[in-house]
């Protein structure tokens, strides 16, 4: 048995993209892939950034990693280091579609936020991942073989509560984030519908509120409305769900989208 489950979740010889990988959730998905066994190719708008976490994955998992600087945003971009990715190991087997933010940046509330604003979130969070999805999927259809794991957030499936933000003196999260990151999931059910019968799994994950520095009363407060009582913690709570929706356990989990929030979505 526990070679069957050292099996179940063996990536060695797989080659993985993560588009947003040199920090935070997309780090983490790398570092975990890597330690399955996976090359990995990572993206950043800052190239820089992108070496130096490629050279930290190299260095800790013996692995290859790629690092790439791409703008998601910018299709050309996009169909440059796709090819690039595919032209370095011949395959590409996993997509993560990290890439996206901008959830508190600016001005957040609806009457006085720019229309520039809306679009330019908009295309990070989503239209970009649907170019991503566009090009590695093509590839992943001709191989026959495929997982992309789209990154939603919780944002997609409640209403937030602007006073905790505004007690805590934090800008808040506009509506075009919510709107684009409920994008992702739908885009991820209809891509799964496509893609699947070509051999290609299409996820997403969802992720709750994790703790980055933000105002002490804010995390009190955010904690104290998820059952588990805590904001996620990174380099632990994303690895799972990534290693999992990645690996042969998931091959009968195509189209779902996995909640990663300490139960806050579930909370009243």
């Amino acid at each position: 048995m526990h070679n069957e489950i050292v099996k179940m979740f063996d990536l060695s010889g797989k080659v993985a993209l993560i588009v947003g990988g040199a920090k935070n959730l997309g780090f983490d998905a790398a570092s975990v892939l890597c330690a399955a066994g996976c090359d990995i190719a990572i993206t950043s708008r800052n190239l820089s950034n992108a070496q130096q976490a490629a050279q930290k994955l190299q260095d800790t998992y013996k692995v290859q990693a790629l690092p790439l600087e791409l703008d998601h945003t910018n299709f050309e971009q996009v169909c440059v280091v796709v090819k690039k990715v595919h032209s370095w190991k011949g395959h590409i087997d996993i997509l993560v579609n990290n890439a996206g933010g901008g959830s508190g940046n600016g001005v957040c509330r609806l009457f006085d936020r720019s229309p520039d604003d809306i679009k330019k979130l908009v295309d990070v969070n989503l239209t970009g991942v649907i170019y991503c999805c566009r090009e590695v999927g093509k590839i992943m259809a001709e191989q026959g073989y495929g997982k992309i794991i789209n990154i939603s957030s919780v944002a997609a499936l409640v209403g937030r509560d602007r006073q905790m933000y505004e007690r805590n003196g934090m800008a808040g999260q506009p509506v075009d984030y919510a709107a684009a990151k409920a994008g992702i999931i739908g885009l991820t059910m209809d891509l799964a519908g496509f893609l699947s019968p070509m051999g290609v799994y299409v996820n997403a994950i969802s992720p709750g509120g994790f703790e980055r520095g933000q105002p002490e009363g804010f995390v009190k407060d955010y904690s104290n409305t998820t059952p588990l009582r805590r904001m996620g913690r990174d380099g632990i709570d994303l690895n799972g769900a990534i290693l999992f929706l990645a690996s042969p356990a998931s091959d009968y989990v195509t189209g779902h989208n996995l909640v990663v929030d300490g139960g806050f979505s579930i909370s009243k």
